[in-house]
C-alpha cells in the first residue's frame, strides 16, 4: 500500500507498508521497528503481539508519546492486557491494528503534528 509521495515536514516518513516490510523515507526495513516523527528505532526485538510484555514498551515510552499505535502484522492481534494497562496507567492512549491501518493512522496523526509513536511487527 503506497501512502504518500511528498516528504512531510518531519524527519521520518512512513512511505509504504507491505507484508514483508516498510519503506521509511528512502529505506526499506524488514524487521520490526518503532517510528515517531523525529525518531526511528530499528530492529525492535519484538516479533509477535501475543508474546508482548510491558517491558517491550520501554523504547516507545522513551519517545514520550501521547498515543501509541501498535501494528501487529497482516491482522489485528491484541497484546496481553498488562501491556495495554501499562500505557493507560501512564495516561497514554494505545490503539492496536494491522500494519496497513497503523501506517495510515500514523501518517495522518504525524501530519497533524501529534506526538504519535508507532511500533510495527514483522516476523
Amino acid at each position: 500500500m503506497q501512502l504518500n509521495f511528498e516528504r512531510p515536514d518531519y524527519q521520518y516518513s512512513l512511505r509504504s507498508v507491505a507484508a514483508t516490510g516498510a519503506r521509511i523515507n528512502d529505506r526499506v526495513l524488514t524487521a520490526s521497528f518503532i517510528i515517531a516523527p523525529d525518531a526511528l528505532v530499528e530492529d525492535w526485538s519484538l516479533r509477535e503481539a501475543a508474546t508482548m510484555h510491558p517491558d517491550d514498551l520501554e523504547p516507545m515510552l522513551a519517545l514520550r508519546p501521547e498515543l501509541i499505535l501498535l501494528g501487529t502484522g497482516l491482522t489485528q492481534v491484541f497484546p496481553p492486557a498488562a501491556v495495554l494497562a501499562a500505557c493507560l496507567q501512564r495516561g497514554i492512549g494505545v490503539e492496536v491494528m494491522g500494519n496497513d491501518a497503523a501506517a495510515r493512522t500514523y501518517s495522518i496523526l504525524a501530519g497533524e503534528g501529534r506526538r504519535v509513536v508507532a511500533g510495527f511487527l514483522f516476523r
